[in-house]
């Protein structure tokens, strides 16, 4: 029988108010994105230093060691305690992790604001990730997607400054919504998110605002993810990652927009839709 690990609930506040002064010398208030360190211990070993806005810290550090691979299962995971009077979180397993120094060790800094680091070996678990053939997106519900961001309400419209990701299903309903200072920690928010709710992720949409990056493309399939939108482009290598595990990426998404990188054949193409003027 699974046992959920006991979860504090110590979401942060996501933005800080501060004075400003203009180029006419006039003073004002503005908002502005409330970034702050969490350092990860696991079973009393400090294992990484994430800066975070601290809106789902539990959920980020779940994520993290998900998409690590240093835990295999929430199961091994019996608590995980954040207490921002030190800026720390304490993760207790079950087990512990095995070989955990030597799985450490290497660690590739990735591109990006908030800057991720991956552990080295996780560039070789690639050729072991298989994602659902038979997924379908339609165009007609990638729009609908675009549609529901431009609507949501989100720190970056009152302060700017972090990046969004979310989680939809295939008929385009978002399931979850999470900002940070970086896509590295929105995308391990939700996959934190999916672990604890036992959510597959065969059948979803994933969206970023953010770059695709050859991280985040290996993050959305190790959380069995077929498609991959953002509003921005991809580098390099995360279209060779992309195409080397056959993954739907689509960049450039906005208004009726959007480049179709890889995976086309899982497309449901409506392009008389695209003709169609959006209605405000």
């Amino acid at each position: 029988m699974s046992s959920r690990p006991h979860l504090t609930n110590a979401s942060a506040a996501l933005t800080r108010e501060v004075e400003v002064m203009d180029e006419r010398g006039r003073i004002s208030t503005i908002f502005i994105p409330a970034e702050r360190p969490l350092t990860v211990y696991v079973d009393k070993r400090e294992l990484v230093t994430l800066m975070t806005l601290g809106g789902a810290p539990e959920m980020l550090t779940l994520g993290y060691l998900r998409n690590q691979r240093l835990v295999r299962s929430i199961d091994d995971i019996e608590s995980v305690t954040v207490d921002w009077s030190v800026d720390s979180v304490a993760v207790k397993t079950r087990n512990g992790i095995a070989d955990i120094e030597e799985r450490t060790s290497k660690k590739v800094v990735t591109t990006g604001c908030g800057q991720g680091s991956v552990f080295g070996g996780l560039m070789d678990e690639v050729d072991q990730i298989v994602l659902p053939a038979d997924a379908r997106l339609k165009q007609s519900v990638l729009y609908r997607i675009v549609d529901t961001i431009r609507t949501q309400q989100s720190v970056y419209k009152q302060a700017g400054s972090v990046h969004g990701c979310a989680l939809f299903t295939a008929g385009g309903d978002m399931l979850y919504w999470v900002e940070d200072v970086g896509r590295h920690n929105a995308v391990d928010s939700i996959a934190g998110r999916m672990w604890l709710d036992g959510v597959s992720g065969e059948d979803k949409v994933f969206y970023t605002t953010g770059r695709l990056t050859s991280e985040m493309v290996i993050k959305g399939a190790q959380m069995g993810i077929p498609f991959l939108l953002s509003r921005s482009g991809t580098t390099q290598m995360g279209h060779m990652v992309a195409e080397k595990l056959g993954m739907t990426l689509l960049a450039r998404c906005t208004g009726k927009h959007f480049l179709a990188l890889t995976g086309r054949d899982r497309l449901i193409m409506e392009p008389h839709l695209a003709d169609v003027l959006r209605v405000a």
